[in-house]
């Protein structure tokens, strides 16, 4: 695209409300429109808002599909996604298009890592069982038999997808004690694995009979898109915990859900769900599943930081630039 069809002060969409700093960065810098009721934006007000800008600044809840992007005016350049995943997004729609996708890879990874290790702690000791014990108001007191879980040091973690958030779990599981596996499409290189104390398996079955403790890290893709079947929890041990900071539609709910409510396996954390923001009711009335409302990178540190990343990849872009970011391979 020549420089001369990115304007020096480009018209930005915000589909949703950023850090305070983010959006005064973003006031000085572009002709923006923030959306400062945090309202999320239905298909019509997306439609609308990439008819209306030459960049969009949307997050990981904004469906951005190959209908959209067929329809969106020249004017629309640049897709500047909050966030590191970017399924939401039909990238073979907007390479067709000419329209320039960044993402913010990265910067979400020790906070998502935190706390997926808060929930590897939190499911199999039982936490949130103990914490709605003790505001009932019907804890009798210690005892020896008393909110009995299972500890994790000496355990097997297995990891299913060992990108940035994979390793940084692993770095953190060591600490406690705990040994690594993982599944990955690729393996590691020697010097990797040695540093994590990790051990490649080659077979996703083979990972899922063997490990106590499940944890998931890869992105939704074709082939991952419910990776986490009924077949595949029948291959888990029933004492094997599984934990979910991805995404939801890495694991099958429906399957899930009759695992942990016939207690063929122990437990789960999640973080993440099929039908965000909605949560199947049969998992609230579960005593053996911790569940977050999609809070994993919720820290102000990250969001600004990933804000931030937004506004280099739009200022370079402007400036003629490949963006630091950018998730197309071959533009010019």
């Amino acid at each position: 695209m020549p420089d001369s069809a990115r304007p020096a002060k480009p018209r930005v969409i915000i589909t949703r409300e950023l850090a305070d700093a983010v959006h005064d960065r973003m006031a000085e810098l572009f002709d923006v429109v923030p959306n400062l009721t945090d309202r999320e934006f239905s298909r019509d007000d997306l439609v609308a808002a990439m008819a209306d800008c030459d960049v969009l600044v949307p997050t990981v809840t904004d469906r951005i599909d190959a209908e959209m992007i067929a329809g969106a005016p020249d004017r629309l350049k640049l897709i500047a996604s909050f966030g590191a995943g970017v399924d939401h997004i039909d990238l073979a729609a907007a390479r067709e298009r000419k329209i320039m996708v960044t993402n913010t890879p990265g910067v979400f990874t020790e906070d998502t890592a935190d706390m997926t290790m808060a929930l590897i702690l939190s499911v199999p000791r039982r936490l949130a069982e103990g914490e709605k014990l003790m505001r009932s108001g019907q804890w009798e007191g210690w005892k020896p038999s008393g909110m009995l879980g299972h500890c994790i040091g000496g355990k097997k973690l297995g990891i299913i997808g060992m990108g940035r958030i994979g390793q940084a779990v692993a770095r953190r599981a060591s600490g406690f004690g705990m040994s690594i596996f993982y599944h990955n499409r690729r393996q590691l290189p020697p010097a990797v694995e040695e540093s994590l104390n990790a051990n490649y398996v080659e077979s996703l079955d083979d990972l899922l009979s063997d490990c106590d403790i499940i944890s998931l890290h890869c992105p939704r893709t074709d082939e991952t898109f419910r990776m986490i079947n009924a077949e595949r929890i029948a291959k888990m041990k029933s004492s094997t915990y599984l934990i979910n900071t991805a995404r939801g539609d890495l694991i099958d709910e429906d399957a899930l859900i009759d695992a942990l409510e016939n207690e063929t396996i122990s437990g789960a954390g999640l973080d993440v769900y099929t039908r965000e923001p909605a949560v199947d009711k049969r998992l609230l009335d579960l005593k053996n599943v911790v569940l977050l409302p999609h809070m994993g990178s919720a820290t102000f540190e990250g969001r600004e930081a990933s804000g931030n990343r937004v506004i280099a990849n739009i200022r370079v872009w402007a400036d003629g630039h490949r963006p630091p970011d950018q998730v197309l391979e071959g533009w010019i």
